[in-house]
């Protein structure tokens, strides 16, 4: 089942998830407030190398500092931005 991007990013913030992607598309999103962004981009991916850099992520950041934070996880580099809010 294919569900459009803006009603995967509804349903992600509604409950709290983190979104879990390979859509680079979803770094449009780090400036609004989110409960998480992990981006896999691959040269090759498959389900395999996937999962590894998603359990790689979600490793070595905690639960609790994952609201705001969007990661992109490459072949053998990761990136990290975090929204800061209008508050500062």
């Amino acid at each position: 089942m294919r569900i459009s991007d803006a009603i995967l990013w509804e349903k992600a913030q509604r409950e709290g998830r983190i979104l879990v992607t390979t859509d680079k598309g979803f770094t449009s999103r780090r400036l609004q407030p989110h409960c998480g962004i992990l981006i896999v981009r691959l040269r090759q991916p498959n389900r395999v190398k996937i999962h590894q850099r998603v359990l790689q992520a979600l490793t070595v950041v905690a639960e609790e500092q994952w609201p705001s934070l969007l990661i992109v996880m490459r072949d053998q580099t990761q990136s990290a931005w975090r929204h800061r809010g209008s508050e500062e």
